[in-house]
């Protein structure tokens, strides 16, 4: 698996295919990292209004994307 790193430099490729490809591993990446950030916050008793403060999204958004199967919900 590449690195971060290396998937912001073939982000920057002048061939779209790397590029996109790229792009595509970048996002997957960013939702599995906020994933992560997210369940860790609420183990430590942050509010969904404090997360989505960080996020700049809306309570809800958040509450929606990430509340699912947990028991706080």
């Amino acid at each position: 698996m590449a690195t971060g790193v290396q998937l912001a430099e073939a982000a920057g490729s002048k061939d779209p295919a790397i590029g996109l490809r790229a792009v595509r591993a970048l996002r997957e990446l960013a939702e599995r990292l906020e994933a992560l950030q997210v369940t860790a916050a609420r183990d430590q008793g942050w509010s969904w209004e404090a997360i989505a403060v960080l996020l700049g999204v809306s309570r809800q958004a958040v509450h929606k994307k990430h509340a699912k199967g947990r028991k706080d919900r």
